[in-house]
């Protein structure tokens, strides 16, 4: 093949007209209701109990629920942009998908590969946030690990820690719920929610009796442009309502079910990091929350221990359902990948019984408890908001691509981006605001990880495309 040929077949784009209809094998059994869990399972995790003190002591203080809002905002535009995609390509996948059907093949593969390092490094750092609560839990009952097995090694403060095996356990516990089945998977994980979310209004009715006002003086101690960098680190609270796009297969009705399960899980989620961060910051001054757990910091202030020990579990039923929703959502994204051939077709492979894609769950587990396990948790967080960024990006600008399509035009449609073109390329703008907001050694671990990538396409799925092979056939 020669060079000009090569280069313009690396942007075929998918029939999504013959993929919408197809059967695909995965069981559609997940309403709107077990997307909100769903959403709200993956966007309020360990983050609400930890990040509002954060942000207020070291970007934003008291007015810490602002950062949150723009955070959320930012979401806001980015989840409308996924739903009008949701309802027009109901297909699994997410952002992958939608950018195949747009953008052609090779940018949809750079996409995908940056959303697999986003599901992956989040599993692996929500695992060893797990792990590190339920040790916690662990110690109030005076029972202790050996260190070699409490945390990563090379972890801060533990010199002589080897391997997280809490960690591990957990990944493999909810990798095997998983295999399960889907519906077994909402189940859990909606009740879990339920639980996480009555631990959360908890914290709130006890504190607010402790407000103080003078807490919230200064309101903006360092500007508008702590509101901003607040935002940067409150989105990595956020990420979670894109796996809700991931199930679109298997949902009852995707082209209404999905837009109101993201845009329901984003309110709801945005609305328990507002009342907390207030309740938070008017209990204790901001100078003091630039701590591991503030909310319990907080509780301990006013000597409140019982609801402490009752908000160390929260978190970690909190983590458990991130855990499920991202495991999900990467597994139903590999699956996707897999069937395009641009990953090996074991990995599309469903179980006849449950439906569910074995092979890539056990894969994707592993590999997320071993990077929990042997890699400290501050060095495996740095790729998981750029890769998201990066995709709500793409996503924002690739709907002034997908209304300019004749083609999609013809695709029913039951949710569409309101003031078109405005809001899709704001939210292109700050998506790219907000990445140029990160480190720069997240930017180079970023284009490391994406070389990988480009040599995996070029040596395996550029040949294996499925896209490509029909395209060939049709010549």
């Amino acid at each position: 093949m020669n060079h000009s040929k090569k280069s313009s077949t690396l942007f075929l784009r998918k029939d999504i007209k013959t993929d919408i209809f197809k059967k695909t094998g995965l069981e559609k059994s997940l309403t709107a209701f077990s997307l909100i869990t769903m959403g709200v399972g993956a966007i309020v995790g360990a983050g609400i109990f930890i990040t509002p003190g954060i942000i207020a002591a070291k970007y934003t203080g008291p007015g810490a629920f602002l950062a949150f809002v723009l955070a959320a905002v930012v979401c806001s535009l980015a989840a409308l942009c996924y739903s009008e995609f949701s309802s027009t390509i109901p297909l699994a996948g997410s952002a992958y998908t939608y950018i195949y059907a747009v953008f052609g093949e090779f940018i949809a593969w750079i996409l995908g590969w940056a959303l697999v390092s986003e599901y992956l490094f989040s599993v692996s750092a929500v695992a060893a946030s797990w792990s590190s609560y339920f040790q916690n839990i662990l110690a109030g009952f005076h029972i202790y690990l050996p260190e070699a097995l409490k945390a990563a090694y090379g972890t801060a403060g533990m010199p002589h820690a080897i391997f997280d095996l809490p960690a591990f356990i957990i990944i493999m516990i909810v990798s095997f719920l998983l295999i399960g089945g889907v519906r077994e998977s909402a189940r859990i994980n909606a009740i879990m929610v339920i639980l996480k979310i009555m631990v959360i209004i908890l914290f709130i009715v006890v504190g607010v009796f402790y407000v103080r006002p003078a807490n919230f003086n200064p309101f903006l101690p360092f500007g508008a442009k702590g509101i901003v960098s607040g935002a940067a680190v409150a989105f990595y609270a956020y990420i979670g309502f894109d796996a809700v796009s991931t199930a679109a297969e298997e949902v009852k009705n995707p082209q209404k079910n999905v837009p109101v399960g993201i845009i329901g899980s984003l309110l709801l989620a945005t609305a328990l990091y507002i009342a907390l961060s207030l309740v938070l910051v008017g209990i204790v001054k901001y100078t003091k929350l630039n701590v591991a757990d503030p909310v319990a910091y907080a509780l301990h202030f006013i000597h409140q221990d019982w609801v402490s020990g009752i908000v160390s579990l929260g978190a970690v039923i909190g983590m458990t359902t991130v855990l499920i929703v991202f495991l999900y959502g990467g597994t139903r994204l590999v699956f996707a990948i897999s069937r395009d051939g641009l990953l090996p077709n074991v990995f599309s492979h469903l179980n006849p019984k449950t439906h569910v894609p074995v092979t890539n769950t056990w894969l994707f587990g592993i590999l997320g408890s071993f990077f929990a396990c042997v890699i400290p948790i501050d060095k495996i967080t740095e790729l998981v908001n750029i890769g998201t960024l990066f995709a709500f990006a793409m996503v924002s600008i690739g709907i002034v691509f997908l209304r300019r399509n004749p083609e999609f035009n013809q695709l029913d449609s039951a949710f569409r981006v309101p003031f078109y073109p405005v809001l899709p390329i704001v939210s292109f703008v700050l998506c790219v605001v907000l990445m140029l907001e990160l480190k720069a050694f997240t930017w180079i671990a970023f284009f490391i990880w994406l070389i990988i990538g480009l040599i995996f396409y070029f040596s395996y799925g550029y040949r294996h495309s499925a896209v490509r092979r029909r395209h060939d056939a049709q010549e």
